[in-house]
């Protein structure tokens, strides 16, 4: 009989994403998203290689920081033979982070403005969990997928 220790997860910390420039999407995080920047880091040696997996790793780390939750945006240096990955949301190991806004059609003007653009239209959910809600995808020049969710608006009633 095997014996495991048992353990709970108590909270989710970050969501990492791997940039091409992380000049370029801190630009995008906090200029056009609002995120505030929590601190820079640079990784390599043995620590770096060691927890990632990647021999040789060398990595420029941004942590931001929104309401309930960071993003960690990390730009590898090395090792050389990086690959740049061309995922759509339906291909097997892509991922993405749902932000939720109060306002999904400002959120599209704003991100027009700053050149960038959603891949598909506003839809609002029919049914399940989330009915109600408006969605859209928008992908930054890496390909991170960011899901935007606009909650129902709330129905006045005059009597």
């Amino acid at each position: 009989m095997s014996t495991t220790t048992r353990f709970h997860i108590i909270a989710a910390d970050h969501t990492g994403f791997t940039v091409a420039n992380i000049d370029r999407s801190l630009a995008f995080w906090q200029g056009v998203l609002g995120f505030e920047l929590s601190h820079r880091a640079h990784h390599s040696g043995d620590l770096a290689s060691e927890v990632t997996g990647v021999p040789g790793a060398e990595i420029s780390i941004a942590v931001l920081k929104a309401p309930g939750h960071r993003i960690e945006l990390l730009e590898y240096h090395a090792p050389s033979d990086r690959k740049r990955a061309d995922l759509r949301p339906c291909d097997v190991g892509s991922v993405h982070v749902a932000l939720a806004v109060d306002n999904l059609d400002a959120v599209l003007s704003t991100i027009a403005a700053s050149g960038w653009s959603a891949v598909g239209k506003p839809q609002a959910l029919k049914a399940g969990p989330n009915a109600g809600k408006r969605v859209i995808y928008v992908r930054d020049p890496d390909g991170t997928t960011i899901e935007f969710m606009q909650p129902p608006l709330a129905k006045v009633e005059f009597q």
